[in-house]
């Protein structure tokens, strides 16, 4: 490894001192799904209804959007009494001619402005943090759920749904906390208004506190089919999503097999799809905002032709006229405040009802009340198929198969197998009314009993031994400390190669090196020009397929676990590179318990143990020398591999 440490680089092996976050609210400290692994958890949201998940995810930061409604309502000070300072400086400063009396108002009036420019700039500050908070909160939440129902997630809910919560419907939560709270504040304004105009005439009072209730519900009915349209928008976006990712993660395969323009073709059709959607929406929620503006207009015209005719009858004076204009004037904002507080509602209630479809979810594992400690060093044994893996041995498991093989590493880790499509959440396009609530409630229906069913599967005995110990009877965290699965499904994430190699920066430098030469990765620390430091895309986009396969199979063999199973681990490599991976693998893991799924003879060349499966049950085992002497199934096995090996090259 003289050519990993040749290269200058400081030691970057130390360990990230930890920031305290104590009286802090940004970045969010949340700790739902998990219980006591954070010093500050937080409970689980309520998932009973979309209204019920919106309060639980407002009241989490229910001191924050009260100082900035606080803060909104001194900031809106100038707009509240600047109307009633400005008649009273009209009427007793110039028509009653009193120039103290006017100094004074305008001395008021100036102190009101001055509070109102100071609160300004703190309520942005305030409604842009509690915006972020909203948003990265419910980023948190989806990583945690994501992290706490690993690989069962993706049998239950699509991709894209995932991403599209953890982005566009995040950012929905984060603008409702700002809604909320400037119309709060403007409520207060409102208020006020309302309270003083009717001290200086009931009848125009009456109408500028009744506006604002008659023109939102006014505009109600319009809500309903802007929520379906919404609906529609969202739920084509989030299959668009989803299109996009099975795209990329198969963009390699589809340029070998030239089926590029197919896909691209899908994706275009789904993209207008989701445009003519989204116009739909935008269609309605234009005609909701027109009609705001419609109805405010009206209000306007009724407040002067109404404030008029009171001067003219000398109920009103000359400064009361000009407070009435003002306020006119300024309940088109608190109006229209509302308006929106209504639509973001809407919208977010859609997203809710999405997050929850998420969030409801619980992992099937249940912990026993009284776990066993699991042996590493001891025989594993899988009953379904009649495995025993002896201890300490390089054990090759071989299927003309791969997927039978792939499964018996499943549950030789305790994982749930993958038999099952997510159940999607979209709506219906033409699904309205009762026929919409019966189509939620069926997928509602289906996803419970996905969920039953693994929870049956994995709460009973499990059928796979560790030291005699059924798996099932150990903590879930014993059983993936003790027996690690590194499969063809692993992925690498954006990072550098140093956090690809060693997640949990548990390794000293030799050590992570030594894991890279095993895996035989060293051209990948070659290739970056900041060696260990070197940036990797999502998923190592950057890499080949065969680099990105040895860089998971050296985060594998660093993490030394007491069992390693390893399916089809040099599945896309050279055959010169293969042979030094098997051979170093095999002196690496000697002594320690070491499973490959495989049927290349240059891995069965240094297997100390060969099982043969056949229709998912161990029928023959031994050494592979004595095996292809003995065995014909075997040998039949063993042999196309060698000639599909050959075609290929």
């Amino acid at each position: 490894m003289t050519h990993l440490t040749a290269r200058a680089e400081p030691a970057r092996w130390a360990a990230t001192p930890k920031v305290s976050h104590d009286m802090q609210d940004f970045p969010p400290r949340i700790a739902t799904f998990f219980t006591g692994s954070d010093d500050a958890p937080s409970p689980d949201p309520d998932t009973r209804s979309p209204a019920a998940f919106l309060r639980w995810v407002l009241g989490q930061q229910k001191a924050l959007v009260a100082l900035s409604s606080l803060c909104y309502a001194l900031w809106f000070l100038p707009m509240t009494l600047g109307p009633w300072i400005f008649g009273n400086a009209v009427d007793e400063g110039i028509v009653g001619g009193s120039e103290a009396a006017l100094l004074g108002w305008a001395s008021l009036l100036l102190g009101v402005v001055a509070v109102g420019a100071v609160f300004g700039i703190v309520s942005h500050t305030l409604v842009v943090r509690s915006w972020l908070v909203g948003l990265y909160g419910t980023l948190e939440m989806v990583t945690r759920k994501v992290a706490q129902m690993g690989h069962v997630l993706p049998r239950r809910s699509p991709t894209g749904e995932v991403l599209s919560v953890a982005s566009s419907d995040s950012d929905e939560f984060g603008a409702l906390t700002e809604i909320l709270s400037r119309t709060l504040g403007q409520l207060a304004s409102y208020l006020t208004v309302a309270v003083i105009v009717l001290t200086m005439s009931w009848e125009l009072g009456l109408l500028t506190l009744v506006a604002a209730p008659v023109l939102v519900g006014a505009a109600l009915p319009l809500l309903r089919p802007l929520h379906r349209r919404q609906q529609v928008e969202r739920s084509r976006t989030s299959d668009l999503t989803s299109l996009a990712t099975d795209i990329v993660a198969g963009l390699r395969i589809l340029r070998g097999i030239g089926g590029e323009q197919t896909f691209g073709a899908n994706y275009a059709r789904q993209s207008q799809s989701a445009k003519q959607a989204g116009v739909g929406a935008g269609i309605w929620q234009a005609a909701v905002e027109a009609v705001g503006v419609l109805l405010s207009g009206i209000f306007l015209v009724s407040l002067v032709w109404l404030g008029t005719r009171q001067v003219q009858a000398g109920a009103l004076t000359v400064g009361e006229l000009i407070t009435f204009l003002g306020y006119g004037l300024f309940m088109v904002g608190p109006i229209r405040t509302f308006f929106e507080f209504a639509q973001k509602g809407v919208r977010s209630l859609v997203s809710a009802r999405k997050a929850i479809a998420i969030f409801e979810q619980r992992p099937p594992w249940r912990d026993p009340a009284d776990p066993v400690a699991l042996d590493g060093a001891g025989a594993l044994h899988d009953a379904a198929s009649g495995l025993t893996v002896r201890p300490g041995l390089l054990t090759v498991v071989v299927s003309a198969v791969p997927e039978q093989s792939a499964a018996l590493a499943d549950r030789l880790g305790r994982y749930l197998p993958d038999d099952t499509e997510p159940v999607p959440a979209a709506e219906d396009d033409g699904v309205r009314g009762r026929a919409a609530r019966r189509a939620r409630a069926a997928r509602a229906q289906e996803r419970a009993r996905i969920a039953a069913r693994d929870e049956e599967r994995a709460g009973r005995e499990w059928g796979v031994t560790l030291g005699g110990v059924d798996l099932s009877r150990a903590r879930l965290d014993d059983v993936r400390r003790q027996v690690l699965v590194s499969d063809t499904g692993s992925q690498l994430f954006a990072g550098t190669l140093q956090d690809a190699v060693d997640p949990h920066g548990r390794l000293t430098r030799e050590q992570a090196e030594h894991a890279l030469r095993v895996a035989s990765a060293e051209d990948v620390y070659d290739a970056l020009p900041e060696g260990w430091q070197g940036q990797l895309d999502e998923r190592g986009r950057g890499l080949s397929g065969g680099q990105r396969q040895r860089v998971v199979l050296a985060r594998a063999v660093a993490a030394d676990p007491p069992v390693l199973v390893l399916v089809e681990p040099t599945s896309a490599v050279d055959a010169h590179t293969e042979a030094r991976i098997a051979e170093r693998v095999a002196d690496a893991r000697r002594g320690r318990t070491t499973v490959v799924t495989t049927v290349s003879p240059l891995w069965l060349h240094h297997a100390e143990h060969v099982v043969l499966l056949h229709e998912g049950t161990v029928v023959a085992e031994g050494r592979h020398a004595d095996l292809l002497v003995s065995d014909d199934d075997y040998r039949r096995v063993v042999a196309r591999a060698l000639d599909d090996e050959e075609v290929v090259r």
